[in-house]
């Protein structure tokens, strides 16, 4: 059922846009993933790649998807339709489409773990949460971790169900600012600690010794998490886009903030672990459990931890929050388009959906702790389902979509409305052609390959 949509929602222009799609890329992946692995692949020099594959690949996508969706004015699955009812146009845009349906469950759940964390620092339990086995206690803790993960889920469904402009976009303009501020004050709290220069040096500064493939790898692999590519909720962001506003003005802003964002949250965390542990760098090796097991301990061992701890983990909330409405609303839109559904009925579905597939994952450390899919637990199985699989193919259906059925030239007169010049056009062009196809190929070969022991990341 492909049916135009005549009254479909739209942002009130540029700000409207640049906020929700920031608030869609500024998520867990800048503030969580980020710095772990900016820290174990080799710090300065992680982040100059980063930067570089910013600039081109994510640019290059950022664009392909926001002039996808414009261009068409429908979700994932219609905007691919609309070019051609061939099988692989159909496997394109339902992947797009599916992958924010399975994201946003687990995603949830870790957003009911950072909920939790801010409770308890804002009782003033701060000391309790840096205790060993803390965090693994809780999360084997089947109750109070589906209980948290429940008041998340409701909190997402709650702003989707007002709409794009009152909800997503209104939510967007209050938390983005809140959380800019408060990466500031946190990120100059952190670096001005005793010791903390010598971590700042270890972020900022590109050492050739500490690179490998791995680092190129894993770089490409954050860029597609933390600039929200091939979930479709470009996609759908684009199609609420008015035809007047620049997409690739708008495109560079959602760079420099989600860039900026999560430099900063490197500079929050890499410097104030290296203080904390006197520069062991092994320290900084904790993976993912940086966040929840590693900073409490060094919250702990600073003046004013406890108000550090409640400020940081309000950042964490509120980035989390603004990419699960963006996750969510791009799954809701696609039961409005597609199924002919409501906003309210799309709104309910997906919360069922929400709940059965995070449940899973909420329950998958404690009570599910015994059922595994290929030696993972369900939140690390859904994560390196979509994150490894299938947003690497999504990409490379994207760039096929783009460079042999639309052509380079549709997109570039999409992206000149509203715009005098198409300033990194060859860039583009070349990107979409000939490198992002490979990248994404490359992400994923490694990726499943890591997950078979084939080789190590």
């Amino acid at each position: 059922m492909n049916h135009k949509n005549n009254k479909r929602s739209s942002f009130s222009g540029k700000i409207g846009f640049v906020l929700s799609a920031a608030g869609a890329s500024v998520g867990l992946g800048n503030i969580w993933r980020f710095p772990y692995l900016a820290a174990k692949y080799g710090g300065g020099i992680f982040l100059l790649i980063y930067i570089i594959l910013a600039l081109t690949f994510g640019y290059t996508m950022i664009v392909a998807e926001t002039s996808l969706g414009r261009m068409t004015g429908k979700s994932p699955v219609g905007a691919f339709h609309t070019f051609g009812k061939s099988k692989w146009l159909s496997f394109g845009g339902w992947i797009n489409a599916i992958i924010p349906i399975l994201i946003v469950p687990y995603y949830s759940v870790i957003g009911g773990w950072v909920i939790k964390y801010l409770v308890e620092y804002a009782k003033g339990h701060g000391h309790d949460l840096a205790a060993d086995g803390y965090f693994s206690a809780f999360i084997s803790n089947g109750v109070s971790t589906e209980l948290c993960f429940i008041v998340f889920t409701l909190c997402t469904l709650g702003i989707i169900y007002a709409g794009v402009r009152n909800g997503i976009e209104r939510v967007s303009r209050i938390m983005m600012p809140i959380l800019v501020v408060l990466s500031v004050v946190i990120t100059v709290y952190s670096v001005t600690r005793p010791g903390a220069l010598s971590g700042v040096k270890y972020f900022l500064i590109p050492n050739p010794a500490n690179f490998s493939w791995m680092t190129v790898v894993a770089a490409m692999g954050q860029m597609f998490y933390s600039l929200s590519i091939a979930m479709g909720i470009l996609i759908t962001f684009g199609s609420y886009m008015k035809k007047d506003v620049s997409i690739e003005g708008s495109t560079k802003n959602v760079e420099i903030f989600d860039t900026a964002i999560a430099i900063m949250a490197g500079l929050m965390i890499i410097p104030a672990v290296f203080a904390f542990s006197g520069g062991d760098p092994d320290t900084l090796q904790a993976g993912p459990s940086l966040m929840f097991i590693t900073l409490p301990k060094v919250f702990d061992s600073m003046g004013m931890g406890t108000l550090v701890g409640i400020l940081f983990f309000v950042l964490v909330l509120f980035a989390a929050m603004t990419s699960s409405i963006a996750l969510t609303e791009s799954a809701v839109s696609t039961f409005e388009d597609e199924l002919g559904w409501g906003r309210k009925k799309s709104t309910v579905i997906m919360g069922v959906i929400m709940l059965a597939l995070g449940t899973l994952s909420s329950l998958g450390y404690g009570p599910l702790g015994a059922v595994k899919i290929i030696g993972m637990q369900f939140l690390d199985f859904f994560d390196f389902l979509t994150n490894s699989v299938m947003m690497p193919i999504a990409a490379i259906t994207i760039c096929l979509l783009v460079s042999r059925v639309i052509g380079v030239k549709a997109v570039e007169e999409e992206v000149m409305h509203g715009e005098s010049a198409f300033r990194r056009k060859k860039i583009f062009n070349f990107m979409i052609k000939y490198l992002c196809p490979v990248f994404a190929a490359i992400i994923l070969l490694s990726s499943v390959a890591n997950a078979f022991g084939l080789i190590s990341m």
